[in-house]
């Protein structure tokens, strides 16, 4: 039985290690420097702002995180979000991302947001797959966005708009 909850500090080691397998999969993301437990503290700590949740089993081991972080600094930006979501290679295949993903969604939307996005590797077909199966549209292609070990690689951008087009958008959040 997996179940979602917030990270917590205790958890630091695990979402590194997690988040640490995708940068060195080359498969998600173009960081390529390992994340050190430091890094993942201090995003834990701002979870007030950028909430972070984990999927953990039945003994609360980290499966997985999933967490929103700044788009742009702008104020008129504030209620938009990008999101990341990661898990350990042992557990992906098995469903758990859509019911992460589903849980920051709902996270997010309760606490004001109204857009999340994030981008994607073209390649990155499962990642693609729990996007759409989470309701994001993709809508558009950055070509040649950024090199990941010397070659040039395409994103897709994907959003999910939170709120209804007809919704008065909440008050910003503030910024900084």
């Amino acid at each position: 039985m997996t179940r979602i909850r917030p990270a917590e500090h205790a958890d630091a080691a695990r979402i590194c290690a997690i988040y640490n397998q995708g940068i060195a999969e080359r498969s998600a993301t173009f960081e390529t420097k390992p994340r050190e437990r430091a890094d993942i503290t201090a995003r834990i700590a701002d979870s007030a702002r950028y909430p972070m949740l984990v999927a953990v089993d039945i003994n609360d081991e980290v499966l997985g995180w999933a967490g929103l972080s700044v788009y742009r600094e702008r104020a008129c930006y504030a209620g938009i979000a990008e999101f990341s979501i990661y898990f350990d290679r042992q557990a992906r295949g098995q469903g758990l991302g859509r019911h992460l993903l589903q849980s920051l969604i709902l996270v997010a939307a309760n606490q004001g947001y109204w857009k999340l996005l994030s981008r994607v590797f073209l390649f990155n077909q499962a990642s693609r797959a729990l996007c759409r199966a989470c309701g994001f549209r993709e809508v558009g292609v950055y070509e040649r966005h950024a090199q990941l070990d010397g070659q040039w690689l395409d994103v897709v951008i994907v959003e999910r708009c939170l709120l209804p087009t007809d919704a008065p958008l909440p008050e910003p959040h503030p910024v900084g």
